[in-house]
C-alpha cells in the first residue's frame, strides 16, 4: 500500500486508503502500490463566480490535484494541494473543458505509463515516480462535463441510467426523479 502513516484496519472509512477502491487498486497494480512514493491523486474542479456578484458573467473553474498518499491530517492541507489550472472567462466551459485539460491529462498518462525518474534528497537516490488519478471531486454537473456524461434529461445518474423512474412535471416541464432515497 503506497501510504506513508500507520494506518488502523478497523472497517472505518477515515481516509482514501481505507476504501474499498484503493484496495482494488492496491490489487489490480501491485507496483504501484510497492512504491510508497508513488502517487494517488484527487482532481477536484468546479465553477466558482470570483466576485460574488450573480449579475456578472464572468466565471472561473480552478483545476486543484490533491495527494491523497500523505495521512489524513496533511492530505487536505491548502500546502499539499496542487492548483494546476485556473480556466476564466465569460461562460462555463462545459463540454469543451476536455480542451483545457488535454495538457493536464497527458503529463498525467506520462507519469502512468512511463513514470519520470526523481530525487529524493532524504535517502539520496532516484526513484521511477508513478501517479494515478484515483477519484474526482465534484457537483453532478461538472461530473457531466469531465466524464462527458450526460447528467440532464431522464437517465442522468450514473448509477441507476436506465432503472431511473421519473415524472415530467406538465406545466413546469422540469424532470423529477423519485424513488432514489437510500438510508
Amino acid at each position: 500500500m503506497a501510504c506513508s502513516w500507520q494506518k488502523k484496519n478497523d472497517g472505518l472509512l477515515r481516509h482514501p486508503a481505507d476504501s474499498p477502491q484503493w484496495k482494488t487498486i492496491d490489487h489490480l497494480y501491485p507496483e504501484l502500490g510497492a512504491e510508497p512514493r508513488n502517487l494517488q491523486l484527487g482532481l477536484a474542479s468546479d465553477g466558482t463566480n470570483p466576485f460574488g456578484n450573480l449579475s456578472t458573467s464572468h466565471g472561473s473553474w480552478p483545476v486543484l490535484l490533491m495527494i491523497y498518499n500523505l495521512p489524513p491530517w496533511l492530505c487536505m492541507k491548502r500546502k499539499y494541494m496542487m492548483l494546476c489550472m485556473m480556466i476564466a472567462g465569460s461562460r462555463q466551459p462545459g463540454n469543451d473543458i476536455d480542451v483545457y485539460l488535454t495538457p493536464l491529462i497527458e503529463d498525467l498518462r506520462k507519469l502512468w505509463v512511463d513514470g519520470i525518474d526523481v530525487y529524493d534528497a532524504n535517502v539520496g537516490q532516484t526513484f521511477l515516480l508513478r501517479a494515478m488519478i484515483f477519484c474526482t471531486v465534484n457537483d453532478f454537473p461538472a461530473y457531466g462535463n469531465l466524464s462527458r456524461y450526460g447528467v440532464k434529461g431522464h437517465h442522468a445518474c450514473p448509477i441507476f441510467e436506465q432503472n431511473m423512474s421519473f415524472i415530467q412535471l406538465k406545466h413546469g416541464k422540469k424532470t423529477v426523479y423519485t424513488r432514489h432515497r437510500d438510508f
